[in-house]
């Protein structure tokens, strides 16, 4: 028995080209993968809302106006949130299923919302920062690894990415409602109470989605789990996928049965996978993604386009740039595969760094201040142009399929926290590490560890375009104990000490 023939490989769909599916072929799924994404959206909108309600809480409290740390605090309130959310959000996945992990951060988003909106002072809005940051960190990773799950294998890579299309249009969205309450009164109040608004929706649409047929399955509800399947697959091809399934659970009845944090640690093949899938949530934010988005108005603002409806018009645009950046990574990921899509995004990255670098170096001496400022605008769009189709969607797509089901909760809150801590380092720190360093210096700074990014994507990550996730596997089990591994005798048989430690 070889690889090729495993039931619902992508060797298997070779054979049978007419079981394929692409992308819009199934509208099950698509509206599933829509409505999971809503979750996306939620991260996006807050993501983009608060660089330009941030301009006026400044207006509205002066001791926010007078103190950077604060001004920190405030967007990096939301994702200490996340963080706490994203680490148990990995037990809630696994022990409540991915649909309930949903409907709960639904409910602390729309908290936090109303908390926001009605805050009177500063201290009230980072209360409600944090609350909002705790249902983003739940969704987060729970819409990645709920549309991998209920993904067929050849367009997961597109149905992951649509969630950070999402993302991206809730950050175009939250420019578009900056911009719109610009003129009224309460500016920011209406900026962040209205995020509750599709959390709502979710809510009640989630309540009418199935449970992930992977999680049903694992958790011995068959029966549902099929009824869900019947849903993605013909008949045909959902003989196979179920045989895949039992198959997939067989090995697993010979690994443990409760998964803790630190097993992830013991094991030499997970660990190795999540080398790689912590490594990739490091360094899109350490690549500086989310300083741009949350700071964009601000940097537009030191660029010497000082008025505020500029600022947030010139980062509209921006974010429009992101959204259509991430149209281009769906189709991509699955054509060209996620590690080339990451090399070439990367390879932009650092060259837009360096004319953003070079614009406010040049503006810090004087001169030809217009020219600079334009330079550093059109820096600020390239990094948009080149991040968004690779390193936007590569991360999260690897996060939710290199994981095996046992794992897959566990890791995914685990790589999920690691990101959420990158981005609180990098958001709560640039503005001190510009007044410190030069704004120029610090994304010099970015362009460094953009070429770091750059090398471990090329050692560390594996292709895994068109894979199922009992293949990816063995990836991960190849890469642990190379030529001792025998894939033959391993599908066979099993590995009873595949997962222990070593």
């Amino acid at each position: 028995m070889t690889l090729d023939s495993v039931p619902g490989s992508s060797g298997y769909l070779d054979m049978f080209p007419d079981r394929r599916m692409s992308y819009f072929s199934n509208q099950y799924v698509l509206g599933l993968t829509v409505i999971s994404g809503i979750s996306g959206l939620l991260f996006g909108y807050d993501t983009g809302v608060i660089s330009g309600a941030l301009l006026y809480i400044k207006d509205d409290f002066e001791a926010v106006k007078q103190s950077s740390f604060l001004q920190e605090t405030i967007v990096s309130m939301a994702l200490v949130g996340a963080i706490i959310g994203a680490a148990s959000g990995g037990w809630i996945n696994d022990a409540y299923g991915r649909k309930k992990a949903t409907l709960l951060a639904d409910v602390v988003f729309t908290a936090g919302s109303i908390v926001m909106a009605a805050a009177p002072d500063p201290y009230v809005l980072i209360l409600g920062r944090l609350l909002v940051g705790v249902g983003i960190g739940i969704a987060s990773m729970t819409a990645p690894v709920y549309i991998a799950e209920a993904s067929p294998a050849e367009v997961r890579g597109g149905l992951v990415g649509t969630n950070v299309l999402m993302i991206t249009g809730g950050q175009f969205i939250s420019y578009l409602v900056n911009f719109a309450f610009t003129e009224v009164p309460g500016t920011w109040r209406w900026m962040l109470g209205v995020s509750g608004v599709p959390a709502v929706i979710q809510f009640i649409c989630m309540l009418f989605m199935p449970e992930s047929p992977r999680w049903l399955f694992m958790k011995s509800d068959k029966d549902k789990a099929i009824a869900v399947l019947a849903n993605i697959y013909d008949l045909a091809r959902l003989e196979d996928e179920v045989d895949h399934l039992y198959a997939a659970e067989e090995e697993e009845r010979q690994k443990k049965n409760t998964v803790r944090y630190w097993d992830v640690f013991k094991s030499k093949e997970i660990r190795l996978a999540f080398l790689a899938g912590g490594g990739l949530q490091a360094f899109q934010q350490f690549t500086g993604i989310n300083t741009v988005m949350y700071y964009s108005p601000t940097i537009v603002q030191m660029a010497g386009f000082h008025s505020n409806q500029l600022a947030l018009l010139i980062s509209l645009a921006v974010a429009g740039t992101n959204a259509v950046g991430s149209i281009v990574g769906i189709y991509c990921i699955d054509h060209f595969g996620r590690k080339k899509l990451a090399l070439s995004s990367l390879s932009g990255v650092i060259v837009s760094l360096l004319i953003l670098a070079g614009a406010f170096f040049g503006q810090s001496y004087g001169s030809s201040n217009s020219f600079y400022g334009l330079l550093a605008v059109i820096g600020l769009a390239l990094y948009i142009v080149f991040f968004s189709p690779g390193m936007g969607p590569v991360p999260w797509t690897v996060n939710s399929e290199i994981y095996p089901e046992q794992y897959r909760g566990v890791c995914g809150g685990m790589s999920a926290t690691v990101n959420w801590i990158s981005n609180l380092i990098v958001s709560q720190t640039f503005l001190s590490v510009a007044e410190a360093v030069g704004t120029g210096t610090t994304f010099l700074i970015f362009a460094g560890i953009a070429v770091a990014a750059f090398v471990f994507v090329a050692m560390f990550v594996p292709e895994t375009k068109g894979l199922t996730f009992q293949e990816v596997e063995q990836i991960w089990k190849k890469r642990a104990w190379g030529s001792s591994y025998n894939t033959e005798s391993l599908i066979e048989h099993g590995n009873n000490e595949s997962f222990q430690g070593t």
